[in-house]
C-alpha cells in the first residue's frame, strides 16, 4: 500500500557534485520508549519544537538536493499517510507501509524497492534522528573512496557526568556529559544501487550487510562535522526542543 505526496514548488541549492536524489527514512518502529507521545502518531510525527521530525528532516534533505523520498512505515501508518497527503512538503514522498515487521535491514530494501530511479544511489535515513551535515561532502567521500555503502557516524556523548579520581580516590574533577574517544553510528547511509539487493528481506543490515561489506573492504564511514541528536525517549525530546528552537531552524521552515 502506497500513498503519494507531490512536492510543492521550491528552490534547491545545485549539487556540484555527485548526485544523490533520493533517499529512503524508517519509520515502522512502535517507539515505545516515547509514550505517550507515541500513543496516537508514529515517531515520526511526534513534534520537536513544533514540529514534526519527519518535516525537519525533509527540509534537511531537500536543502542537500534530494527531490524524492520514500517512507517505510508500519505502526499507525495511517497518521502518516494523512500527514503526508495534507501538508506542504519540499519533495516528493511516497509511504510504503510493511505488512509485517521486517526489521530495520528488510524496512531499507522494501522501501529502496519503490525508490523512482532504481539504477542511482540513494540515502538511508533512520527516522527518529535530527541533524544538519552536507550530504554532498558525504557523497564526494563516498565516490572517491569507491565505497559501496558508507556510514556517517558521530561521536559518542556520554549520558552521565564524568567524575575524575586521583591516585588516591579523591575526586579531582567533574565533566557532564563528555564527548568519549569513540564513533556512533549515526543513522544516515549512502548506498549503491547494488547494496539493495544485498539487504536482509528480514532482519537487520548491520548483522548481515554491513560486516560483508566490511570483509570486503567497501564500507566507508564518514564523520559528521554537524549536528546530530537521536530522538529516543522524553529526555532526548525535551532536549532537542531546546536545541532545535535555539538554532532557529522553526523560523526558516515557516518561511520555506
Amino acid at each position: 500500500m502506497t500513498t503519494t505526496h507531490d512536492a510543492a514548488p521550491t528552490t534547491i541549492t545545485p549539487w556540484g557534485g555527485p548526485q544523490v536524489r533520493q533517499a529512503v527514512i524508517l519509520a515502522g518502529g512502535q517507539a515505545s520508549r516515547l509514550r505517550p507521545y507515541t500513543d496516537q502518531i508514529p515517531k515520526a510525527l511526534v513534534e520537536v519544537a513544533g514540529r514534526p521530525i519527519f518535516e525537519h528532516q525533509a527540509f534537511w534533505l531537500a536543502a542537500e538536493g534530494i527531490e524524492e523520498v520514500v517512507i517505510s512505515c508500519g505502526y499507525r501508518a495511517d497518521a502518516l499517510q494523512e500527514y503526508v497527503a495534507t501538508h506542504r512538503l519540499p519533495l516528493r514522498v511516497r509511504v510504503v507501509v510493511e505488512d509485517e515487521p521486517l526489521g530495520r535491514g528488510g524496512g531499507l530494501k522494501y522501501a529502496a524497492r519503490h525508490l523512482p530511479y532504481q539504477d542511482e544511489r540513494w540515502v538511508g535515513l533512520n527516522g527518529d534522528i535530527l541533524t544538519r551535515f552536507s550530504l554532498r561532502d558525504l557523497a564526494r567521500a563516498h565516490v572517491e573512496r569507491s565505497a559501496l555503502a558508507t556510514l556517517a557516524v558521530t561521536p559518542l556523548k556520554s549520558p552521565y557526568g564524568i567524575v575524575e579520581l586521583t591516585s588516591g580516590d579523591r575526586i579531582s574533577s567533574f565533566t557532564e556529559a563528555p564527548v568519549l574517544p569513540h564513533w556512533i553510528n549515526a543513522g544516515v547511509y549512502l548506498f549503491e544501487p547494488a547494496v539493495t539487493t544485498l539487504l536482509p528481506d528480514l532482519g537487520d543490515h548491520e548483522d548481515t550487510t554491513f560486516p560483508a561489506l566490511s570483509a570486503q573492504n567497501r564500507l566507508s564511514a564518514y564523520r559528521i562535522n554537524g549536528y546530530w541528536r537521536g530522538v529516543d525517549n522524553a529526555k532526548d525530546l525535551k532536549e532537542a526542543s531546546k536545541e532545535v528552537a535555539a538554532f532557529g531552524w522553526v523560523a526558516a521552515l515557516s518561511a520555506a
